[in-house]
């Protein structure tokens, strides 16, 4: 009995001896690097060969090519922001943009996602890899578990496909801004994508008609190409007052909020509520108003961030005043401009609609002006 029982003792300690053994073997998992784009990060789109242009397509940001010199199309779209073509400032963009595709490149993978569809996966914060190409069909969501900083990195070895009408859904926190998707060749966006994040594509990228990119296009040896698009970078730029357009015309009115205490508001005896917003439709261009579009602006106080959407497709993310955006016509077919104000304060947020005609002006409800409601 003595004997049986040293001998299984023995084998339980040397089981216990080689497991501790083999967990000393193992490696540490490296940490992921932080991917900076340094002076590429002003930019939303930055091409190399050229970028082209079709319809009038929106960017909120800079706009640059290099070593290209051929920017065509953009006599009818709205950039918020510089044009660089062919010179120092997109030359050393391009370069910060390839030192960043370095890094993303080089992520320790957190997981291996080759051969699997991107649509219909909630991932959290990690570097996921793909050995060939990548498809996203329906919705990515995007989980930072509450973490602003948490980073996703998306490596894939040749092409991203999405098709139509997919999307990239960011919860608890997460920011399109942290999003990196570096591509080994080109990336295909398809009609009426609703995209997040920042692509970088070795070659080029190709936005179908109605796409949206809340991050930014950035090929290195390629060409960008848009079509009616709407991209935007400025939620990225600390303290940015990047416009979404203006345009000329008269004025309308929304709805005016003000309410009770957000989920994650910090409690008070007294709980300031002082934040208010009203949705203004400032009018479409009398001699061209089925070409012009017209732009939305939210004015108010304590406003900390507005988010305008048309029905379900998402339009611009305002975090500074002034908080307008610029709706194109491809766009502008009847229906509501929503915007989502969150609030400095203790203000729950509130969604502001405006309800408008096309080649009209704006339809407001209920009339004759703005109505206000409390939490």
């Amino acid at each position: 009995m003595l004997k049986n029982f040293r001998v299984a003792h023995a084998r339980r300690a040397g089981i216990l001896l080689a497991s501790g053994l083999a967990f000393a073997a193992l490696p540490a998992v490296a940490s992921a690097s932080a991917v900076n784009l340094g002076t590429a990060s002003p930019f939303v789109v930055l091409g190399g060969s050229t970028v082209t242009n079709t319809g009038t397509s929106v960017l909120n940001g800079e706009l640059g090519v290099y070593p290209g010199t051929s920017l065509p199309g953009f006599g009818v779209a709205v950039v918020n922001g510089a044009t660089h073509d062919d010179d120092a400032v997109a030359g050393q963009a391009q370069t910060d943009l390839t030192t960043a595709y370095n890094v993303a490149a080089g992520q320790a993978p957190t997981a291996n996602l080759t051969g699997q569809n991107l649509g219909g996966l909630t991932l959290t914060a990690g570097a996921y890899k793909f050995n060939s190409a990548a498809q996203l069909t329906g919705a990515l969501t995007l989980n930072a578990a509450g973490n602003p900083n948490a980073q996703f990195v998306f490596e894939i070895a040749s092409t991203l496909t999405t098709a139509s009408a997919s999307s990239v859904v960011m919860i608890n926190g997460a920011s399109p801004c942290n999003v990196y998707w570096q591509i080994g060749s080109s990336a295909t966006l398809g009609t009426t994508t609703a995209f997040e994040g920042n692509l970088m594509a070795l070659t080029s990228i190709s936005l179908d008609t109605g796409a949206t990119v809340q991050g930014r296009a950035l090929a290195q040896t390629g060409a960008v190409t848009l079509d009616d698009n709407v991209l935007d970078a400025s939620m990225c730029a600390p303290g940015s007052t990047s416009p979404g357009g203006t345009g000329p015309g008269g004025t309308g009115s929304g709805t005016t909020g003000t309410g009770g205490l957000p989920p994650n508001a910090s409690q008070s005896t007294i709980p300031t509520r002082k934040g208010t917003a009203t949705l203004r439709h400032t009018g479409l261009n009398s001699l061209t108003p089925c070409t012009d579009g017209f732009t939305a602006r939210v004015k108010g106080t304590e406003i900390k961030r507005v988010v305008f959407s048309i029905g379900d497709k998402w339009l611009a993310t305002r975090i500074a005043s002034p908080f307008r955006v610029y709706v194109p016509p491809t766009f502008a077919a009847n229906g509501h401009l929503k915007a989502r104000v969150t609030f400095k304060d203790a203000t729950r947020a509130r969604t502001l609609n405006l309800r408008y005609k096309a080649c009209a002006a704006a339809v407001v409800t209920p009339p004759p002006g703005p109505s206000k409601f409390t939490g």
